[in-house]
């Protein structure tokens, strides 16, 4: 499936520079920054540079570099935030929503970091 990426999009021009934002960690793939409407103490929202509208997409077309980076991005921010189990942490959710019934607002792959206070279930009982 090919996939169409809009460069107007708010992360597109974050990455342009074009509106500042919070940085917390900037590596040559990822950017990570914090999240202008926090849902949590800590709400971090994690970028690939490249334009990929979601996971499935990053997945089959970021190189191993990419990915590589993207995901130890995460896990250092989770282990500066005190967030991991593994430094005495009470944990975080990590999310990504993709696709109209996943409600992604923003059609570029970000992953949200929330941690600081215990979030209760993602989703009720059926």
């Amino acid at each position: 499936m090919a996939y169409e990426y809009d460069d107007q999009n708010i992360f597109a021009k974050i990455l342009r520079r074009e509106i500042p934002n919070d940085t917390v960690m900037e590596t040559d793939y990822t950017l990570a920054f914090r999240d202008i409407i926090p849902q949590a103490p800590e709400h971090i929202l994690v970028i690939p540079k490249g334009f990929y509208v979601n996971h499935d997409h990053f997945a089959a077309d970021a190189t191993d570099a990419e990915v590589l980076d993207f995901t130890r991005v995460i896990g250092a921010i989770t282990h500066a935030i005190g967030a991991t189990p593994s430094t005495g942490g009470s944990g975080y959710r990590l999310i990504a929503n993709t696709g109209n019934d996943g409600v992604q607002d923003v059609q570029h792959l970000h992953f949200h970091i929330l941690s600081g206070r215990r979030l209760g279930r993602m989703l009720q009982p059926v």
